[in-house]
């Protein structure tokens, strides 16, 4: 694996909802520079913290990855991995909406 490249990309909701995938410290880094200043918070802030300590050498790449996430979850920006199941459907629960 290259120095600063996820085991596996975070995906996110972008601009007017467009995902994109992210794949290391530096892709995370340009996107959390980018970011408006209005949209700013304290996640940000940490996320972008964590990617100049990973361009750093600091901190490793996937502890860069884990803020990224916490950044994405918390503003509801968050795209979920498709290629696992949802619990419902892993735990042979599926259930009909009505």
């Amino acid at each position: 694996m290259n120095h600063g490249q996820f085991k596996e990309p975070v995906t996110l909701l972008v601009g007017m909802g467009f995902p994109r995938k992210i794949d290391s410290v530096m892709e995370a880094y340009a996107l959390l520079q980018d970011w408006p200043a209005a949209s700013r918070n304290g996640a940000h802030a940490v996320a972008l913290n964590a990617c100049r300590a990973g361009i750093a050498g600091e901190i490793d790449a996937e502890t860069v990855r884990a803020t990224l996430v916490t950044f994405a979850r918390r503003n509801d920006l968050l795209v979920p991995d498709m290629a696992s199941p949802p619990a419902a459907v892993a735990n042979g629960a599926l259930h009909e909406v009505s």
